[in-house]
Parts: structure tokens; C-alpha cells; sequence
């Protein structure tokens, strides 16, 4: 696996930010969370609109006109190498929200299509975690449908500690905290 950094969104990456939304309709179609971590670029018309969108999230006060409950930063993960977007993750500042207190966690993230199995989501979390320390927040909750192997594993590659598995809507998920 190659090395990777964690970059706010930026105009620079908007035609790999398109092209990355592009892959994940195409080759995601049908599954249910397919966008996780990436909220509302399944639903925006170009990638500067979600760029804003992103900007306007970080903020207490303009969340909400976006339609975040709660302020989070979203990330871009690049491959060094080649300047190329991997995957997108976010980091929800809290998570004193009913659904985000009890399922939705402090961070979502999904990873481009041709670049999964590869360790890739792992790296992701790993560095998003050192973003968590810089926010003060003292354990993170990660949760992951009870069918999504590969996602345990990264949670539990990085210290995820089972808690508990819980019923929403007639899926079972699994609640993880990583203690910071």
C-alpha cells in the first residue's frame, strides 16, 4: 500500500472528486450505504457545490443550513504517489444527536471501487484518528453493519473495542469505541 494524506476538500481535486462519485454509482449501485462518509455528493450537481457544502459543515452556526445536525470535517484521503483521491472520510466534532449517539458514530468513509482490499481504509481511519486528538474528542465511536466484514476489520485494526450490537430498522449493527 502506498502512503496517503488527509486533505479537506479542495477545487483542485474537484474532477477526482467528480470521477471518484462517478465509480461509486457505477459500481456501488443498489448497496444501501454507499456514499458513507461522504454526505450528500450522491445528491450534488458538481463537485464545487459539495466543496462548499464541506466548508459550511465545519461550522456550529452554518451546519445546519447544509443539513448536518452536527458540525465534521470531511476528508479527502490522496495517495501521495499520484495526487489521486482513494477514499473520502469524515469526523463528526460530536455526537449528542439521537441517530448519531447511537448508530451513526463519529465518522463514516467509503473507498473508491478499484482501490478497496488494498489496506487502503485501514490508513484512512488511522489518520482520521489523529484528527480526533486534535479535536479533543476523548474516544471515538465507529459503528458498521453486522455484515460488513472488511469494515470490522479496519475498526478493529485500529482499536475498535465491541461494545455492543444493536437493531436499527431491522439491520443489526455493531458498535465499536476507540479510546484516544
Amino acid at each position: 500500500m502506498e502512503q496517503l494524506v488527509l486533505v479537506e476538500p479542495q477545487i483542485e481535486y474537484a474532477d477526482d472528486i467528480w470521477e471518484f462519485r462517478r465509480e461509486i454509482l457505477e459500481c456501488d449501485a443498489g448497496t444501501e450505504d454507499r456514499f458513507a462518509g461522504c454526505m450528500s455528493l450522491d445528491v450534488c450537481k458538481s463537485a464545487e457545490e459539495w466543496i462548499k457544502i464541506c466548508i459550511l459543515r465545519k461550522s456550529e452556526e452554518t451546519c445546519e443550513t447544509v443539513g448536518s445536525t452536527v458540525p465534521s470535517h470531511m476528508y479527502l484521503a490522496v495517495r501521495i504517489d499520484d495526487n489521486k483521491i482513494i477514499g473520502i472520510i469524515d469526523l463528526r466534532h460530536h455526537i449528542n444527536h439521537p441517530i448519531l449517539g447511537t448508530w451513526g458514530g463519529h465518522c463514516g468513509y467509503s473507498v473508491r471501487p478499484s482501490e478497496r482490499g488494498k489496506g487502503y481504509a485501514k490508513e484512512m481511519l488511522r489518520l482520521n484518528i489523529q484528527n480526533t486528538r486534535k479535536l479533543g474528542i476523548p474516544k471515538l465511536l465507529i459503528t458498521c453493519d453486522v455484515k460488513n466484514t472488511a469494515s470490522e476489520k479496519v475498526i478493529l485494526a485500529n482499536g475498535g473495542v465491541f461494545e455492543k450490537a444493536i437493531d436499527v430498522d431491522g439491520c443489526t449493527m455493531k458498535r465499536y469505541w476507540i479510546s484516544l
